[in-house]
């Protein structure tokens, strides 16, 4: 993870887990995951999009905000998978 993480940041990320873990309590878990990625998708458009002074500014800058939000994506879900690698038998446990 990024050293210049604030301090908020897995608070925040913590908070979000906490709501998606409530949902699936009586919902499948992919439609949950579903739910959150149409959420993050959605608020990071808007973040975009606040930025920018015009929809063509915005489309002009489409393709690098696509990048760099994958890449953020990629990168968080490869290391959060080589966690549950590491600790699989420690997270997993039932009970």
């Amino acid at each position: 993870m990024n050293a210049e993480v604030d301090k908020e940041f897995f608070k925040r990320a913590d908070e979000h887990i906490s709501v998606s873990n409530e949902q699936a309590k009586s919902e499948t878990r992919g439609k949950v995951s579903a739910s959150m990625m149409f959420a993050t998708a959605r608020f990071n458009a808007w973040v975009s999009a606040s930025g920018s002074e015009s929809g063509e500014e915005l489309a002009a800058g489409k393709d690098e905000i696509l990048e760099y939000f994958v890449n953020e994506y990629r990168q968080m879900l490869d290391e959060n998978l080589n966690e549950y690698i590491e600790h699989f038998d420690d997270y997993m446990k039932s009970g």
